[in-house]
């Protein structure tokens, strides 16, 4: 019954006392505001306003009305308010689905001056998905998709960020560490490290191992780049991770890459958004700055 439209009839009818008034404040025309307040009037059995004279007085009805507003229109205001500065990209949520385990340290690199260039954004990093980081980003639960393995869809753009070469990791005392390249056969006896992702996802199996049909000794998985470095170090086994992320901890620790046979395994990061997005200011400038950062 009640409509926003009547709160700010009454709102203005107070402020400004005439009829005339309040249409000009509101850009409407006087038969168009009155025409409003006889329907409501109708429906509700009673008078809204008085005339006396050129002015209008608000009935107790009115000023019931009159108070619902003045705790109502300021919240319309300041929803609008937000709602515009989130279409015009000045504030919102960022939520990142990541789909690549070793990409959080290059992930902060991202984030620190985005976070400068944008006070007013909150960031949520994503990674375990129920039906899989895709799903996520077309059902509005992700914004963006940080991956090296795109999965095309007809609502999705994929945006390349950086290009990388995967690498085989091992101790520096390794009887590998001496070689430059490493060939499918020499990894059967190996003990192999990776992150918690199915191997048939895994490019050392889907590009190197598997095509020749070998495999390793034994798979383990350990969660974190830091124990699974420091377990290669050891010499309790190999793994495979992108090359950069390699290069940042071999002054720190005794380990050496070599290359996935004789043209290597070339990979590409990729930020996925929903088809028509980027022209959100504030993902497209996370975009800008993770190409800027690979």
């Amino acid at each position: 019954m009640l409509e926003r439209i009547h709160l700010e009839i009454l709102t203005a009818i107070k402020e400004h006392g005439t009829l005339t008034k309040a249409a000009a404040a509101l850009c409407l025309s006087q038969s168009a505001l009155s025409h409003s307040i006889k329907k409501l009037e109708g429906m509700l059995s009673t008078e809204i306003w008085q005339k006396e004279g050129r002015n209008l007085r608000l009935t107790a009805a009115g000023e019931r009305i009159l108070a619902l507003a003045n705790r109502v229109l300021p919240q319309f205001s300041h929803t609008e308010l937000l709602l515009s500065q989130i279409a015009k990209g000045e504030m919102g949520s960022l939520r990142i689905g990541m789909e690549c385990h070793p990409c959080y340290q290059w992930l902060l690199k991202v984030i620190a001056p985005y976070l400068d260039n944008w006070p007013e954004i909150d960031i949520d990093v994503r990674q375990e998905f129920q039906f899989g980081a895709l799903g996520a980003l077309l059902s509005y639960d992700i914004d963006l998709l940080i991956t090296p393995d795109p999965l095309y869809h007809t609502r999705i753009e994929y945006i390349p960020v950086f290009d990388y070469e995967h690498r085989l990791v091992v101790s520096a005392l390794h009887p590998l560490a001496a070689a430059e390249q490493v060939l499918p056969e020499q990894l059967a006896d190996q003990v192999l490290f990776s992150y918690p992702v199915e191997p048939q996802r895994l490019d050392i199996f889907s590009q190197f191992l598997s095509p020749a049909k070998c495999s390793v000794r034994k798979h383990k998985i350990i969660k974190t780049t830091e124990i699974m470095l420091q377990m290669v170090a050891a010499g309790r086994g190999v793994c495979a991770l992108p090359g950069w992320l390699v290069e940042e901890y071999s002054n720190s620790m005794a380990i050496k890459s070599l290359r996935f046979g004789e043209q290597g395994i070339a990979k590409q990061i990729f930020v996925g958004v929903r088809t028509g997005e980027q022209k959100i200011e504030y993902l497209n400038d996370f975009i800008a700055q993770a190409c800027a950062t690979g």
